[in-house]
């Protein structure tokens, strides 16, 4: 299968003229299955680690498919529509569809939150080929009747399990419901827990099933470190390790928004150019910490688990975890930053004593034993190992309700979890001089550890 390339899979000359000008010339192994079954007309399921080659591999098929015969869409509706878990991931596909569609007279657009929605219904007004979106906001667009989603012949999930991770699930089987029975229909995810076993089933029909990784399998070409460092010299060791100028584009994973703005700080002020990324920041300036990142003006990114499948920059060194995640598949998503397209890549982790059952869970589900590396840091001054011993509020919602929650006052997928806010309701009190009512306040705190 060496002598594959995308002419061979049958892609169209447009189509090739566009991925010679991106340097794309050999397909990736999903790309050479998936890309001949979809161009049949196939459903498929995708269960692939990130940086596979996924939005190409459903991409061209997809845009193949809507150029040949192609008739003007209608207003307000879409042929085609992508759900994508977070406002990054959702940008990013959009991007990657109208470069390798550059050469073709297709329209496309992107629905997402934490903007006005003004432009999205203009956008939308007179109908798109492709619509790429995040479930919330197309939920809330298509109730206010601005988008129609009868004419939609191709349907894509990417990142299925992000979608359940964040609480998306509902919404996603309310968009399904709408959508026409006759339609090509694919899902991707990187792990496949029970509810994603049910979505496919109730989304796909007798589907192509292609398996590019065995579930939870780590980059190949990831090397993986470990240091034993307690809570109180996460900071210390962080900017000891980023004297080595090999870390020279890094990605730092923090469990809540708060660690994420904390350790961005902290960077900023040793002198190294650092920007937090995460669920409370605006889209402006969440994309504005992107591109400083991507252009290399910034040579650190602090990222909450909310953002992690958005990122997709080429060479990126280095994959710290300054918190192990609550969650062991949120690692292999955090990892598979690094060593995109055949690249190589260092994943670094922390672990303090509170997080060893989270690295036991990390090392089940990769099946192997990340091995400890020795760090040269003094001891704990008096100060910080009474600190170490003061009793800390459990992170995550996974071993149990957050401290404060009372029965029934928070539900999966609420406010706080949904991309950033986007997703509103209609029935909460109005919020006052642009703060959260008073009695939020404790919920708010509560749900900082949903990322």
């Amino acid at each position: 299968m060496t002598d594959v390339t995308f002419e061979s899979l049958g892609v169209a000359e447009p189509i090739l003229r566009a991925l010679s000008a991106e340097n794309y010339t050999k397909p990736t192994p999903i790309q050479t299955r998936a890309i001949p079954a979809l161009l049949s007309g196939r459903d498929l399921l995708g269960i692939a680690q990130t940086g596979t080659g996924k939005t190409a591999a459903f991409g061209i098929p997809l845009l193949q498919k809507l150029s040949i015969g192609h008739v003007p869409p209608q207003p307000k509706q879409a042929k085609a529509l992508i759900l994508a878990p977070t406002r990054e991931l959702a940008v990013q596909i959009e991007e990657s569809l109208r470069t390798y569609g550059r050469f073709l007279n297709l329209k496309l657009t992107v629905i997402l939150g934490g903007v006005n929605q003004n432009t999205q219904v203009r956008n939308m007004s007179k109908g798109v080929d492709i619509l790429v979106a995040t479930p919330g906001r197309l939920l809330d667009l298509v109730q206010q009747k601005q988008v129609a989603l009868n004419a939609v012949n191709t349907f894509i999930v990417d990142e299925a399990d992000r979608m359940l991770d964040m609480g998306f699930i509902r919404d996603v089987r309310k968009l399904v419901a709408m959508l026409p029975r006759e339609r090509q229909s694919m899902l991707f995810s990187a792990t496949m827990p029970d509810d994603i076993v049910k979505l496919t089933h109730d989304m796909l029909r007798s589907p192509e099933r292609i398996e590019v990784a065995p579930q939870g399998q780590t980059a190949d070409r990831v090397e993986q470190k470990l240091y034993y460092v307690p809570t109180q010299q996460k900071r210390q060791l962080l900017s000891e390790l980023l004297k080595d100028v090999a870390m020279n584009r890094v990605i730092v994973f923090t469990r809540t928004k708060h660690g994420a703005n904390k350790v961005a700080e902290h960077l900023s002020r040793t002198g190294v150019v650092a920007e937090a990324i995460h669920g409370n920041k605006s889209q402006n300036a969440r994309q504005r910490a992107l591109d400083m990142f991507k252009t290399g003006k910034a040579r650190v990114l602090v990222a909450t688990d909310i953002a992690a499948r958005g990122i997709d920059v080429d060479n990126i060194s280095h994959v710290v975890n300054f918190e192990l995640p609550n969650e062991p598949e949120s690692y292999v998503h955090r990892i598979g930053r690094t060593a995109r397209a055949g690249g190589e890549g260092i994943a670094i982790s922390f672990c303090d004593s509170s997080e060893r059952s989270y690295l036991r869970d990390i090392e089940r589900i990769i099946r192997m034993k990340i091995e400890p590396v020795a760090h040269e840091l003094p001891e704990l001054t008096e100060e910080q190992r009474r600190q170490q011993e003061e009793p800390r509020r459990p992170h995550g919602h996974r071993h149990g309700k957050p401290h404060g929650h009372k029965p029934g006052g928070h539900k999966h997928g609420g406010h706080g979890g949904r991309e950033g806010g986007e997703a509103h309701n209609p029935h909460a009190p109005k919020k006052r001089n642009g703060s959260r009512p008073h009695w939020h306040r404790g919920r708010d705190k509560a749900r900082e550890s949903a990322a």
